[in-house]
């Protein structure tokens, strides 16, 4: 018996493709450092385990598809904090914005249709893409250009026949890029003229450190109808494990094709919406700490980076990541041998080779992303690594 084709061709995830390494030297006794992975680990606020322990239903049914009625209602007062309005019928909750974003590009696009997106991406829109049989369209972004859109002229020339969406991460995913409000509204205007979806990916909204203000889509009135929010509580609460996101639009016949996926699925987690509908009660101050927390390790990262001789970065405005052109012929192969070969009292490390971020041939074969989701201490035993992997790598086919 065969495997279908769609798995066969489905690529493995460049961000977990290299456990396996890191396993084998956990084994060892080295300590890996994971700054691979987008898992925070600040400590979840209280409230979502009090919300669990207070749940005193007799069973764990299903909730509704559209997600428990608390949820829902403590979604709506978030989004009110925002300044952005969306009704109880606008909303469905989702097992974490993967599933969330897997079910819009189901319900925007029929078979061989496409969704444009700035290139790096997040690696999964391509899975998810490739699982549900659409296209994407990279529109590639530049480090020497700060990851800017291009103007409206350049941008248009991306749209084709069979184009139904825009997708953008703001924060950006990876590169950390906070679009400003002359790139929002190119991308409303491209909307508006081609009669596109917009698909605002906005999970990482609370991490922006630059001088850009973050400006979410839901605040352009002349868009409603065409803007699909994806959210999560996975970044802004430390909750990744929890899987709890959610859409929202104000198309109800979209919201309507959407339900019919939420009902095929039969319900999102009753526990985790009920630990997600307390997040409504963490203080401010959570969210305020936690930013300045991860504005410090990124002024750590950066700058042991731009210490290391052949390493180029761009100062990130936003999300936990940073995209990093490495002195290297390939950085998979690199991080595999830094894994294999490198330890520096007693500790290796482990970044994500971003080839696999884009979809045009030859692009990002020497680039890494680079999560800042641990403490500064632990980013600068990871940059000694770096430094020492760098030089040794480079120099050992010389001796």
């Amino acid at each position: 018996m065969l495997i279908s084709n769609r798995i066969k061709d489905l690529r493995v995830s460049p961000i977990r493709k290299l456990i396996p390494y890191t396993e084998q030297c956990e084994n060892k006794g080295i300590n890996v450092i994971k700054l691979n992975i987008g898992q925070p680990d600040i400590e979840t606020p209280k409230e979502f385990f009090d919300a669990i322990n207070n749940f005193k239903d007799k069973t764990i049914a299903y909730s509704h598809s559209r997600g428990s009625k608390e949820f829902i209602e403590s979604t709506i007062k978030y989004y009110k904090k925002l300044g952005i309005e969306y009704e109880y019928k606008e909303i469905i909750a989702t097992q974490g914005a993967s599933e969330a974003l897997m079910f819009v590009m189901m319900a925007v696009c029929n078979a061989n249709e496409s969704i444009i997106t700035p290139e790096p991406f997040y690696a999964n829109y391509r899975t998810f893409s490739d699982m549900v049989s659409v296209d994407i369209l990279p529109i590639t972004t530049y480090a020497k250009e700060g990851f800017k859109l291009p103007k409206y002229e350049d941008f248009k020339k991306f749209v084709k026949p069979h184009t139904k969406a825009i997708l953008l991460s703001n924060p950006n995913n990876p590169t950390g890029r906070v679009y400003s409000e002359e790139e929002l509204q190119t991308v409303i205007k491209i909307a508006e003229e081609f009669d596109l979806f917009i698909i605002s990916d906005e999970v990482y909204r609370e991490f922006n450190y630059g001088k850009t203000p973050f400006v979410s889509f839901a605040k352009y009135k002349e868009v409603e109808d065409r803007l699909i929010l994806i959210d999560s509580i996975s970044k802004r609460y430390s909750c990744c494990g929890a899987r709890i996101g959610n859409i929202a639009s104000k198309n109800k016949i979209l919201i309507e094709a959407l339900m019919k996926l939420s009902q095929s699925r039969l319900s999102a987690a009753t526990l985790e919406l009920a630990g997600a509908s307390g997040l409504i009660d963490v203080p401010e101050s959570y969210l305020k700490t936690t930013l300045e927390k991860y504005r410090e390790r990124k002024d750590v990262l950066f700058n042991r980076l731009k210490s290391i001789e052949g390493v180029h970065c761009n100062e990130p405005e936003g999300a936990f990541y940073a995209i990093v052109k490495l002195p290297v012929d390939d950085a998979e192969k690199f991080v595999i041998w830094m894994l294999e070969n490198i330890s520096v009292n007693g500790n290796t490390l482990l970044v994500t080779p971003i080839k696999d971020f884009y979809v045009s041939e030859d692009l990002g074969k020497d680039e890494v992303r680079v999560s800042y989701c641990v403490g500064p201490d632990e980013i600068n035993k990871a940059m000694d690594v770096l430094e020492i992997a760098l030089r040794e790598y480079n120099n050992k086919d010389s001796n």
